[in-house]
C-alpha cells in the first residue's frame, strides 16, 4: 500500500502533485513516486511547472536522497505537452519555465525515471527525455514530437536533449517525419524508452534490479549528470544567444529570398 508523502496543488486546473512512497517497508523509503494530474491531458503551463519544481525541491531538500519515478494519474496521457496559446501569450514562457523545469531534471541529485502510462506528445515527450530513464506502458500510448504537422519550430533545448540521448537515425524519424512510437517494440527499438512497465509496481521491480535506489548516496550524482549533459546545459543556459542565432538564419533566408526572387523576376521578364 502507497505511503502518502505531500500533496501540492495545481491551481490553474484544479489537479495536484502527490508524492508517496510505494509501500512503508524500509527499502521503499527513498523511492518516490510523483504522480501529477491536471486535467484534462496535463499540459505543461506555468502553474504545473511552479507546482513540479516545488515537488522536486520538497523531495531534494526534506527528505533522503533516493530514486524519482513520476507518473500520470490521468490514464490516457503523461502529458500533451505545451498549451501552445497560452506558451505563446506568456512573457519569458520558454527561459523562465520550461528550460528552468528541464534543467532541473537534467541535473537532479538522484536518478529520475519516467513512467509513460499513456501518450506523451510533444512537450511531453521532451519531459521524460530530460528524465534519466523512460518506461513506456506495453499496451497503449504513442511518443511523438509531432511540431512538424502543425507548423510550429523546435527550439534548441528541444532538439538537443534528442541529439545527445538517440542515433541519428532515430532522430531524425522523430523530428523530421514525425513519426508516432507505439509499445510493445518500436519506442524501446528506437532508445527513447529503456524498457516497458505497464504499473507503478513494474516501474519500481526497475528500480530494485538497477539499485537506483543507492545511486545517490554519495551525493555527487547531480555532478556527474552536470558533466555528462553539459552540451545540453549549455544551450539550456544560451536563451538569448539560441535567439540570436535564429534570428540570424532568418534574416539570411530573407535576404536570399528577396534574391531569389529578384532574380527570378528580371528573367521572367527577359524571356
Amino acid at each position: 500500500m502507497a505511503t502518502p508523502l505531500f500533496t501540492l496543488p495545481i491551481s490553474s486546473t484544479g489537479g495536484t502533485f502527490t508524492c508517496t512512497n510505494p509501500s512503508p517497508s524500509a527499502e521503499d523509503k527513498t523511492i518516490y513516486i510523483l504522480t501529477f494530474t491536471s486535467p484534462k491531458d496535463n499540459r505543461l503551463t506555468p502553474t504545473f511547472i511552479d507546482a513540479f519544481l516545488l515537488a522536486l525541491d520538497i523531495l531534494e531538500h526534506r527528505y533522503p536522497r533516493g530514486v524519482l519515478i513520476t507518473t500520470s494519474g490521468i490514464p490516457k496521457f503523461y502529458s500533451n505537452g505545451l498549451d501552445l496559446k497560452l506558451a505563446q501569450s506568456t512573457d519569458g514562457f520558454l527561459d523562465k519555465w520550461l528550460w528552468k523545469l528541464f534543467r532541473r531534471l537534467l541535473t537532479y541529485p538522484m536518478p529520475t525515471l519516467a513512467l509513460l502510462n499513456g501518450h506523451a506528445f510533444a512537450g511531453g515527450l521532451m519531459l521524460a527525455m530530460y528524465h534519466d530513464y523512460r518506461l513506456q506502458n506495453p499496451a497503449k500510448g504513442f511518443l511523438c514530437i509531432n511540431e512538424l504537422e502543425f507548423g510550429v519550430p523546435l527550439e534548441a533545448p528541444m532538439m538537443s536533449i534528442f541529439r545527445e540521448k538517440l542515433s541519428a537515425v532515430a532522430f531524425r524519424d522523430l523530428v523530421l517525419e514525425a513519426r508516432r512510437f507505439g509499445g510493445p517494440t518500436a519506442a524501446l527499438e528506437a532508445g527513447l524508452v529503456d524498457g516497458l512497465a505497464d504499473s507503478v509496481e513494474a516501474a519500481v521491480r526497475f528500480v530494485r534490479v538497477r539499485n537506483l535506489q543507492t545511486k545517490a548516496a554519495t551525493g555527487i550524482y547531480g555532478m556527474m549528470k552536470e558533466e555528462m549533459w553539459r552540451h545540453s546545459l549549455g544551450i539550456l543556459d544560451g536563451h538569448a544567444e539560441n535567439v540570436a542565432w535564429r534570428g540570424r538564419v532568418e534574416g539570411r533566408k530573407k535576404r536570399e529570398d528577396q534574391i531569389q526572387s529578384g532574380s527570378l523576376g528580371t528573367r521572367t521578364m527577359q524571356m
